[in-house]
């Protein structure tokens, strides 16, 4: 059992890169132009969701893995995790040559269930959340024997993550700023230890989804306090208590920790699909969205670490559409007009005129609320940013159509 006070050492993610070395990808370092316009300094992206297996995880999953003793690796090794943890503990058990088994939840993404068992992984579907396959797990290792891989609350896992903060500093010698995700707090941890044993300077920031946000009331309290029913899009930082081994790290050196709207979230993995075209995963986007939500209070060159990469295509058509909309993209709004021949026709001209795309229009003419003479249509329409949905609501309204919603 590791104990909760454990620490991290700059040695001990030295080593941790030397364990990787030919394992782990250096990732890209890559320029924002637009957010760097918004910052008014550099800004590049740390691209792990380039890693091998889409994300950071396979560099603390290999390092944990590679410190067991030989009776350990014959036990095999047990994880659980919706996604990411799950695909690094089962390529770096795989490259390892030990047996590996992985509890998911019952509804995991499909995409990431074959992706677990495509990388040698046993793989078994439990519970509905995450705590319940959690606990199936543990329940699983206890039984068997198999050595338990936490997925951030272990020493080894969290200077096997800090590695990133090692390259970022190789890649980009003059960073002012590391803006990083935080869930468990692995990956914060470490690269906190490594970046601040280096460059003490260099401001590193947390973020945060506001609906699964347990570290600010943890270090108000000074100790790691559960939330209840933590809720996100960002399922890779959805987490609802901060591990004790990074927590006493990010308490010591994380300078701040930011939270962000799941509105910021969408914006951000939509920036990064059509500006950086980069696929991100809603966690990995996290430190985008806190760029976003206040550029001014980042000093440059700021280095975003984009922490993973993979989100089922389903979740991320429902994502791509909700950013388009918290950026101006899509209109929805309900208006009413006399209902008689060529109204509709009346309306559409309109929005011609202002180049408006219409998506869908629906029309209403049995509520009690209308008028016998009176239809109500509801309108989906494509836009060019909010100044483009202002000028549509001003053409309606200069045309004598009440927008009711």
């Amino acid at each position: 059992m590791v104990d909760k006070f454990a620490s991290v050492t700059l040695d001990d993610v030295r080593n941790a890169q030397k364990t990787l070395s030919g394992v782990a990808r250096v990732t890209a370092l890559e320029g924002s132009r637009h957010l760097s316009s918004l910052v008014g300094a550099p800004v590049h992206f740390k691209c792990e969701n380039l890693q091998r297996t889409g994300s950071f995880k396979l560099r603390g999953a290999f390092v944990r893995i590679a410190g067991l003793s030989e009776q350990e690796r014959a036990a095999g090794v047990v994880a659980a995790s919706a996604g990411n943890h799950a695909q690094g503990v089962a390529l770096a058990a795989s490259l390892l040559g030990v047996r590996a088994t992985v509890f998911m939840p019952v509804g995991a993404p499909l995409p990431k269930v074959a992706a677990t068992r495509d990388y040698g992984a046993e793989v078994r579907l439990h519970g509905q959340v995450v705590d319940e396959t959690l606990r199936a797990a543990q329940e699983y290792a206890v039984a068997t024997g198999a050595v338990f891989i936490h997925p951030f609350d272990h020493p080894d896992v969290v200077a096997g993550q800090g590695t990133v903060g090692l390259e970022i500093l190789e890649q980009c010698p003059e960073v002012g700023t590391i803006v990083v995700g935080i869930g468990g707090g692995g990956l914060a941890a470490g690269i906190a230890v490594a970046v601040k044993a280096l460059r003490p300077d260099v401001r590193v920031v947390g973020v945060q989804a506001a609906g699964a946000a347990a570290y600010p009331p943890s270090l108000a309290a000074g100790r790691p306090v559960a939330i209840e029913a933590p809720s996100t899009m960002a399922d890779g930082i959805k987490v609802g208590r901060p591990g004790d081994v990074p927590f006493g790290i990010i308490r010591e050196l994380v300078d701040e920790v930011r939270t962000v709207s799941e509105d910021a979230l969408s914006r951000a993995l939509l920036l990064c699909l059509e500006r950086a075209k980069l696929v991100v995963e809603p966690a990995g986007a996290s430190p985008v969205a806190a760029l976003l939500s206040e550029p001014e209070a980042f000093e440059g060159p700021v280095v975003a670490v984009l922490s993973g990469g993979n989100v089922d295509p389903l979740l991320m058509q429902r994502i791509l559409t909700h950013g388009m909309a918290a950026a101006g993209r899509y209109l929805s709004l309900r208006l009413r007009l006399t209902d008689r021949p060529g109204a509709l026709a009346l309306l559409l001209g309109v929005l011609s005129e202002v180049d408006a795309n219409v998506l869908d229009v629906s029309h209403v003419r049995t509520d009690p609320r209308l008028g016998l003479t009176e239809a109500e249509v509801e309108l989906h329409l494509e836009t060019k940013g909010p100044e483009h949905c202002a000028r549509v609501a001003q053409a309606l309204g200069e045309a004598g159509y009440a927008v009711i919603g």
